[in-house]
């Protein structure tokens, strides 16, 4: 029950956040299915507003997905450190696979190499900027994931003074 209401907890707050900060994010209702200090698994569910004209979802909501995994496990780092980061992206890379005909599911793995990024960047005064890497898949009937996109992002941090 823990884990339920502390999911329950990170999408409010992941949410919320979209709503006033970021409203365009908040209008695909993303949900975290897992955050931990290595991943972080973000769905996004297939329905009106993220559906494009053939009944997949739109390549604008996909890269909205890849943004709260990555984001989000990147924040949850900063939060970790206690120390004022600021964090924007810098460059996006995307390779579809398969069209994505259901919800879908954004997996970043980066919880440690950004843990370094976050170390490094409050040991440096210059912006440190990384590549990190995202796949987006969807759930098959007997419950494995297939993927349907992957992601490159270019997280870049600055020490706030």
């Amino acid at each position: 029950m823990a884990g339920a209401l502390q999911r329950f907890k990170q999408t409010f707050g992941m949410r919320l956040f979209g709503w006033l900060k970021i409203p365009l994010l908040a209008s695909v209702h993303p949900s975290v299915v897992e955050l931990s200090e290595t991943r972080c698994v973000v769905r996004v569910p297939l329905r009106r507003w993220t559906r494009n004209h053939l009944g997949s979802m739109y390549f604008g909501a996909l890269a909205i997905g890849a943004d709260c995994a990555g984001g989000l496990l990147a924040m949850d780092q900063i939060k970790r450190s206690g120390q004022p980061v600021s964090l924007v992206f810098k460059a996006f890379q995307a390779t579809f696979l398969k069209r994505p005909e259901s919800d879908v599911y954004f997996i970043c793995e980066e919880g440690e190499a950004i843990r370094d990024q976050v170390r490094r960047t409050l040991a440096s005064e210059d912006r440190i900027t990384e590549p990190m890497a995202i796949q987006a898949a969807v759930k098959t009937p007997d419950g494995t994931f297939e993927p349907v996109a992957t992601f490159v992002l270019e997280l870049s941090l600055k020490r706030r003074s």
